[in-house]
C-alpha cells in the first residue's frame, strides 16, 4: 500500500518538495497540504495541472489548524515539515502534535530537494528573514554584470494566486508585476531586481523555472526566501547573518544548516548593531563551520527627503514579513526616522482594521505598520490604516515604493538600503572562481 502523507506548508517550499520527491513516486499518495504563515492561501487546490497523473483531482490545502483530524480523517502515515523561518522549539511542538495524531514527522533534506543546474549557482540564503539576502543579492548581480557576464535572478517561491498561471512567471520590466498582480511582498523582491536590469523567474515548478531560466544567462543567482536552502544546487553558497539577532543562526529552522553548508556567511548590518554581538555572531559561525569565509558589511540607508522627518510626527511602514514571523521590531524606516531626527514616531495600532488589526493580534510588531498587501482588500486597509493615523509624514521602509500600490493623503519619504562592503575579504573574493571559469568557458 502506498505511504499516506501531508505536506506542511506555506506555499513554497511545501510545493517544490512535492514536485521533487512525490509528484511521481509510485510509492506514496499526497493527501493533502497544510498552510500557515500567509493570509489567504488556505481552503484551496493545489491543481491537477500541477500535481501530474497521479493527482487527476488536484490535492487539498487545508489551514494548518485542521492537521491533527487530518492525520486521523485521512490515516495519514507521514508529515513533512516543509516551511522555514521557524524555531526549534516551535518546530518540536508541531512535532508533538504529529506523532500524538499518530504520524511520523519528517523533514526533508537539500540532497532530496536541491536541483542540477548547468550552469554555476550563486545561492544568497539567510538565517531570517529581513537578514539583508535581498541587497545582497542585487549587490552580486552587478559584481557579475560587471564582468560581463549574463544574470538572472531565480527568486524562492510566492504563488499566491492562480497556481497554474504562476507555473513559471518572468519578470523584466515593472509592467511585467502589474499584469501579473503581484502582492506587495513580491513587488518587493523583484521590483529592485527590475530596476536595476536584472531578469527575475518565480512560481511553482521549479524544475520548468530553471530549464528556462538558465537558457538565458550564464551566472543563475538564487535568491532565497526567509531562510530556506537552496532550490538548485550552488556552486557559491553565501548566507547572511543578522547581528541585531545574534544567536538566532542556531536557533532557527533552517538557519543552522545554511550557516554549515554555506561556503561565505556575510554578516551585515555592522553599522547598527552592538560590536559584541557582530563578535558574538562571527564566533558562532565559524565554530558551526570553521571552513567557512566570513565577510562584514553594513546595511546603508538613504533618504530622499530628511527635511520631511526632522521635527515631525511620522508613521513608519517596514516590510510585512521582517515584522511577523521574522521577528523584528523595527527596520530600515524605523532607523532612517531617528537618525532624521523625527519628533516622534506615531503608533499606528489604535487606528488599524480587519486583517491588519489581526497581524498586530498575532505578532509582537511593535508601534510600526508592517505593509501587509495580500489582496485588494488588504490594500485598503493598510490605505485606511495610513489614512486615520495622526502624523505629519509616512516614511515608506519597505523594499518597494508603496505609493505604486496605493494612494497616500500625506507627505511620504522613501526609504532605500544597499550593501557597502568592509574590508577584506569580499564577495568579488567569494565569486572570483564561478567568474574566471564562466568567462573561459565563454571565450572557449
Amino acid at each position: 500500500m502506498k505511504r499516506r502523507v501531508v505536506i506542511m506548508g506555506a506555499a513554497g517550499r511545501d510545493f517544490h518538495n512535492f514536485n521533487v520527491v512525490f509528484r511521481g513516486d509510485p510509492t506514496t499518495e499526497v493527501v493533502a497540504f497544510t498552510a500557515t504563515q500567509i493570509p489567504f492561501i488556505d481552503d484551496r487546490l493545489y491543481p491537477a495541472q500541477l500535481a501530474g497523473p497521479n493527482y487527476p483531482n488536484g490535492i487539498e490545502i487545508h489551514p494548518e489548524e485542521e492537521l491533527a483530524d487530518l492525520i486521523v480523517d485521512r490515516a495519514v502515515d507521514d508529515v513533512v515539515f516543509a516551511y522555514s523561518d521557524v524555531s526549534y522549539e516551535y518546530v518540536m511542538h508541531k512535532a508533538s502534535e504529529v506523532m500524538a495524531a499518530g504520524a511520523n514527522f519528517l523533514l526533508l533534506g537539500p540532497e532530496a530537494t536541491m536541483l542540477e543546474a548547468s550552469v554555476p549557482v550563486v545561492a544568497v540564503c539567510a538565517v531570517r528573514t529581513g537578514c539583508g539576502k535581498s541587497q545582497t543579492t542585487r549587490y552580486i548581480a552587478e559584481l557579475l554584470k560587471e564582468q560581463g557576464l549574463r544574470v538572472v535572478a531565480v527568486r524562492h517561491p510566492m504563488p499566491y494566486g492562480d497556481l497554474v498561471a504562476e507555473r513559471v512567471q518572468r519578470f523584466a520590466t515593472l509592467q511585467d508585476l502589474d499584469s501579473a498582480g503581484v502582492t506587495v511582498e513580491e513587488r518587493e523582491e523583484y521590483e529592485a531586481h527590475i530596476r536595476e536590469g536584472t531578469i527575475v523567474y518565480a512560481g511553482v515548478d521549479y524544475g520548468a523555472i530553471l530549464a528556462q531560466a538558465q537558457q538565458e544567462c550564464d551566472v543563475l543567482l538564487w535568491d532565497g526566501g526567509n531562510n530556506d536552502l537552496p532550490f538548485y544546487r550552488p556552486t557559491v553558497h553565501i548566507t547572511v547573518v543578522d547581528p541585531l539577532r545574534p544567536g538566532h543562526e542556531r536557533a532557527y529552522l533552517p538557519s543552522e544548516v545554511n550557516v554549515r553548508m554555506a561556503d561565505a556567511v556575510l554578516i551585515n548590518k555592522i553599522d547598527v548593531a552592538l560590536p559584541k554581538n557582530v563578535e558574538a555572531v562571527a564566533a558562532s559561525v565559524h565554530e558551526l563551520n570553521p571552513d567557512a569565509t566570513i565577510l562584514r558589511a553594513n546595511s546603508v540607508i538613504e533618504i530622499d527627503r530628511p527635511d520631511l522627518i526632522a521635527g515631525k510626527r511620522v508613521l513608519v511602514i517596514e516590510d510585512g514579513p521582517t515584522l511577523t514571523h521574522g521577528g523584528m521590531k523595527l527596520g530600515a524606516g524605523t532607523v532612517a526616522a531617528e537618525r532624521a531626527g523625527a519628533a516622534e514616531i506615531v503608533d499606528p495600532r489604535p487606528y488599524v482594521t480587519g486583517t491588519i488589526a489581526e497581524v498586530f493580534e498575532r505578532y509582537d510588531v511593535g508601534p510600526v505598520l508592517p505593509a501587509q498587501g495580500y489582496s485588494l482588500a488588504q490594500l485598503l486597509e493598510l490605505e485606511d490604516a495610513i489614512r486615520r493615523t495622526p502624523c505629519d509624514t509616512v516614511v515608506i521602509g519597505t523594499p518597494m515604493d508603496l505609493r505604486h500600490v496605493i494612494t497616500l493623503d500625506k507627505p511620504a519619504v522613501r526609504v532605500t538600503y544597499h550593501l557597502e562592503e568592509i574590508g577584506e575579504p569580499t564577495l568579488g573574493d567569494v565569486l572570483e572562481e564561478v567568474i574566471r571559469t564562466t568567462a573561459h568557458s565563454l571565450v572557449g
